[in-house]
């Protein structure tokens, strides 16, 4: 049997988002993808760090977000920092809009995982930027669980 390069298993995380970011709410939404990004997706070539969540006429749109173009890709290869639709059911729509208006509040993405149907998922985080000294507790935090663990091994 030929091994495949695409992986069913895919989770993507952006490591930074929780620690610049204190998260207030997750979302798992959809995405509007094309056919050469769902395969580029599947190998693994996905970069969440820079991305951001926006709205525009009432939809919901990721923007950041950069895909690697599909190596096997033709002319119908796509762009790599694209803005793409996310599928959100409309009262949580509405609901994120009017916490978005708060100060100080943003949407970003967090993970990007396939789903058990074999559909690209964007788990969203409404979330709180952190201060130099609120990262610094977070630091102490991870610190302590970590010596915790440590401590209950031996």
């Amino acid at each position: 049997m030929a091994k495949s390069r695409f992986s069913n298993s895919i989770n993507v995380k952006n490591r930074q988002a929780s620690f610049n970011y204190e998260w207030i709410d997750k979302y798992t939404a959809g995405l509007v993808l094309k056919g050469t990004e769902i395969k580029s997706i599947r190998e693994g070539n996905v970069n969440l760090s820079d991305g951001y969540c926006f709205f525009s006429n009432g939809e919901l749109f990721a923007k950041g977000i950069h895909i690697n173009p599909y190596e096997q890709g033709t002319h119908f290869n796509h762009e790599p920092e694209r803005e793409r639709k996310l599928l959100l059911k409309k009262s949580e729509l509405t609901k994120l809009e009017t916490k978005m208006k708060e100060k100080g509040l943003s949407l970003i993405p967090v993970r990007l995982f396939i789903s058990d149907r074999g559909f690209a998922k964007l788990e969203i985080a409404l979330a709180r930027g952190k201060k130099r000294f609120d990262k610094r507790e977070s630091i102490k935090e991870r610190d302590v669980k970590r010596e915790l663990s440590r401590i209950r091994i031996k």
